[in-house]
């Protein structure tokens, strides 16, 4: 007996009635509640649900003077047919889908950076450039994680760069297994650690795959299960990493897990001064000219090329700093944020 199904169906196309052709709209609808019950008669008899409403019907088509012959309320459109693999075409291992299909809008996005001497441009906005020497987490969440190793620039130097990433994708239902990611420099795979290029054998596990973009400098990672894509290089000798995060994802963490540099910045007492920069093995007026070539706006993205090309003499880090704003203009949701002023 489907007499539920006629009953939501009844309820949906009377939930929203206005306006001057509402009357017109509700005979509709109890034309289509009617229609429908018919239709169950013969598997509804001894329904008491069937009965009271084939009386609450007619006793409402009275009420409002419906006449029993005449339009009826378009079908509401079915639910997706469940594809092959068993579970519903609307994919829970589409975020972006899933998330509108929740709330009615799509989601919102955040940004973060790590590239050069590491300079760190957080979810928030904050721009810091850091010593953080050694193993530092950028992200430790609930779905992602993603920690920084960094070395010295030169031997005897304050700067620091990222030499290794490593991003751990944790296990999600019927989306993916585990995956890890790891780069180093001069070695950018476009494979996770086990050899595969995506999410694996579960049901959604095209949602996370991995492709190279230039071989050797430039790699992308998208997991369309959690709205995020990661974009690792290398310029130079040193390894750069953005994120587009979904924000709900972004947020997905403990108190336990504060210690993330794309959500606090760097520690106070790992933060360095970008104004001190200018005593170095490249002139500030010369690494100024470099900078300007691929940085027209003067800009922390531009301040952050002249620091680094002043501490390393390496001209490369001109590309860290262009690579993380080209980064910056695909995956900032707002593009009036693209350039940060200090």
């Amino acid at each position: 007996c489907k007499i539920l199904r006629c009953n939501s169906e009844y309820v949906a196309a009377t939930l929203n009635l206005r306006g001057s052709n509402r009357n017109a709209a509700y005979c509709n609808a109890l034309r289509s509640y009617s229609h429908c019950t018919r239709k169950t008669a013969r598997t509804c008899r001894g329904d008491l649900a069937y009965h009271s409403a084939v009386h609450g019907i007619e006793d409402l088509m009275i009420q409002n003077n419906c006449s029993k012959e005449g339009p009826t309320s378009p079908p509401r459109p079915r639910p997706p047919a469940p594809n092959h693999q068993g579970f519903e075409s609307l994919d829970i291992c589409n975020y972006e889908k899933s998330f509108l299909y929740k709330h009615g809008q799509p989601p919102t996005y955040q940004h973060c950076a790590a590239f050069g001497d590491p300079h760190i441009r957080t979810f928030h906005d904050d721009f810091h450039t850091c010593r953080v020497e050694g193993s530092w987490p950028l992200l430790d969440n609930d779905y992602l994680f993603v920690q920084a190793t960094s070395s010295p620039v030169a031997r005897g130097s304050n700067a620091t760069v990222t030499s290794k990433l490593t991003i751990i994708f944790k296990n999600m239902k019927e989306c993916i297994d585990q995956k890890v990611y790891q780069a180093e420099i001069d070695n950018l795979p476009a494979a996770f650690e086990d050899g595969s290029v995506n999410g694996g054998e579960r049901p959604g596990g095209s949602s996370l795959a991995i492709r190279e973009r230039s071989p050797g400098r430039h790699v992308e990672i998208r997991a369309e299960y959690i709205g995020t894509t990661i974009a690792i290089r290398q310029a130079g000798r040193q390894l750069s990493f953005s994120i587009r995060a979904a924000e709900e994802v972004a947020r997905a963490f403990t108190e336990e897990q504060d210690l993330q540099l794309c959500v606090g910045g760097c520690p106070r007492s790992q933060r360095i001064s970008r104004s001190e920069c200018c005593r170095g093995r490249v002139a500030a007026e010369t690494a100024r000219a470099l900078c300007k070539e691929m940085l027209p706006v003067e800009d922390v993205y531009f301040q952050s090329c002249v620091f680094d090309v002043v501490t390393s003499g390496d001209a490369n880090f001109t590309m860290a700093a262009h690579g993380a704003l080209e980064d910056a203009r695909v995956f900032l949701p707002n593009a009036e944020k693209l350039h940060i002023f200090q």
